[in-house]
Formats: C-alpha cells, structure tokens, sequence
C-alpha cells in the first residue's frame, strides 16, 4: 500500500528544517545603521590624525606638550623631567646631549650663562720674608641655568716678596737668585709707609737672557702671561725700587752689581720656581726704555 505523505525533493526537505527569518522592525533598521556610520566616521577621523601626525614637522608640539606647558627646567639628568607626549620629551639640562629635548625647550628653557664680578684687588703677601704668593677674588653674580657657560676661576695666585714683617721690621736675609716678575706689578705694589724720598728713588739694569726653559710658556694665568714673551738673546729692562731695595745698600738682590764682566748671573720668576735662567749683565740705564713686554721689576 503506498504512503499517504507526498513526495518531497531534497530542496523541500531543507526548506522545511531552516528556520525563517525575521526581518528588522522598523524601529530597530535605522539604529544599527546609525551606529555602522558613526564607528565608520570615528576610524576615518583616526586615520586623518595618524596621518597628519605622521606628516608633522619634526619638532611640533601637541596642545599641553612642551617645556612651557610642564612650567620646569631642570638641572642635570632628571627623568621626573618629562613633558607629556607623544613622543615622550624632557626639559632637563642633559636633554641637548642625549637629544631627547621637547621642541620648546630653547625657547622655554633659554641657556644663562655665568656672570661674575670684577677681580678685587690683589692682596698682601700671604707671609711677609720670603717668597711667597699674593691672592685675589672676585664672586658670582649669576650661577649658569640649562646648559649655558660653566663659572671661570674664582680666585688667583701670584708670586711676591715682602721685605718687611707684619710689624714693620725690616727682613734681615737675602734673596738668591734675582726674584723678578712683570713691571705691572711695580705700579700695582701697595707701598705701605713709603718715605717721599723714596717714592721716586730707583734704578734700571739691562740683561741679555739665556736659554729660557720650556715650563715658562706652559703658563695660563692672565697674570703670568708676561713669561711667554722671555726669549733667548734678547734684552730686558728690571727696575729696582722700593721696598725690594735694601735699606742699607739701596740696591735689590740679585742685580749682579758685583758680577764680574760677562758672568752670567741667575733669575727666577716669582711665584713659577720651574721657569728660572741665566742672564748676562749689560749695565745700568737711566730709565727703563725696555717694550712693554721685556720691563720687569725686581721684587
């Protein structure tokens, strides 16, 4: 007997077990349409800020990034130092040499370089009958910022002789060889209790120098650069004047007033005991006529 049930094909049966679908409600279509196109917009405003970043001059600041929006400019290496990103950037002194500086930081950060005050006078002999050294300082004004010129010495020294004791005695000892130093400090000489007659009273040797050693041009204080100019054969001026004078002689040490013809005698530039020499005794001059350069004083 046959089957009651029609014959279905294999499409019919397949038709029968997939679940019908159910179209959007009216309400719902224009919702999800809505959020497609917003999501679309916010990834092509994202693609158009990647590439407009991509294409940003090296160096350009986003809003709020920068030394001037951090408010700090920092000594040293401070990695706390650090204004917002991207990129990441610092406002600290060593960012110039690492090259990790913010694009403002000159500008925010301006270099200021050390700023000190004029030298003082020189003072006395740090200790009176004997070769020893005079001081003078001078002070900060400005202390450097953000990478700018480094404070020069603050303080120099300079050879000197007193001839006389704290309490004014004279100094009963000779000084050998001939201590000399440039004729500048013949007028920058603090002349304590100078008599009037003595004031003017002095006299000038000429010398022919010898060899010279190279120490006295390896000098670099301002004050000792007079010694870079002594050189072989050439003539030099040295004054002798109070209070280098002795009391009772009135001539200084060391002036080979005793020295017999052609002897050669010896120096030493106070204050610099390596830079020392012969030197040959010409004779006594009215006045000093010597260049700049070649005028000493005995001290």
């Amino acid at each position: 007997m046959g089957s009651l049930r029609p014959n279905m094909g294999r499409a019919d049966r397949v038709g029968l077990c997939r679940r019908p679908v159910q179209s959007l409600s009216p309400a719902m279509a224009p919702r999800g349409a809505g959020a497609a196109r917003i999501l679309s917009l916010v990834l092509v405003l994202a693609a158009v800020a990647l590439v407009s970043w991509a294409r940003e001059p090296r160096g350009a600041l986003w809003p709020r990034q920068g030394c001037a929006a951090l408010g700090r400019c920092c000594p040293g290496r401070d990695p706390t130092c650090a204004a917002r990103g991207p990129p990441l950037c610092f406002c600290d002194q060593a960012c110039g040499a690492v090259r990790d500086c913010c694009a403002d930081y000159a500008r925010a950060c301006p270099a200021v370089s050390c700023v000190v005050a004029e030298w003082s006078g020189w003072s006395r002999c740090v200790k009176p009958c004997q070769l020893s050294y005079r001081v003078r300082q001078r002070h900060v004004l400005q202390e450097p910022r953000n990478g700018g010129a480094l404070c020069p010495p603050l303080e120099e020294r300079a050879g000197c002789v007193e001839y006389r004791n704290r309490q004014g005695v004279e100094c009963q000892q000779s000084l050998l060889p001939a201590l000399i130093t440039t004729g500048s400090y013949g007028k920058e000489r603090k002349k304590r209790g100078v008599p009037k007659e003595q004031e003017t009273v002095g006299y000038c040797v000429q010398f022919r120098l010898g060899p010279i050693p190279g120490s006295c041009r390896q000098v670099r204080a301002p004050h000792a650069q007079w010694m870079r100019y002594l050189t072989q054969g050439h003539m030099v001026c040295v004054r002798c004047e109070w209070p280098a004078q002795d009391t009772r002689s009135q001539r200084c040490y060391g002036d080979g007033g005793g020295a017999r013809g052609n002897q050669l005698l010896l120096w030493q530039a106070a204050g610099h005991p390596r830079c020392q020499g012969t030197w040959e005794r010409l004779g006594p001059l009215r006045d000093c006529s010597c260049p700049e350069v070649h005028s000493l004083v005995f001290i």
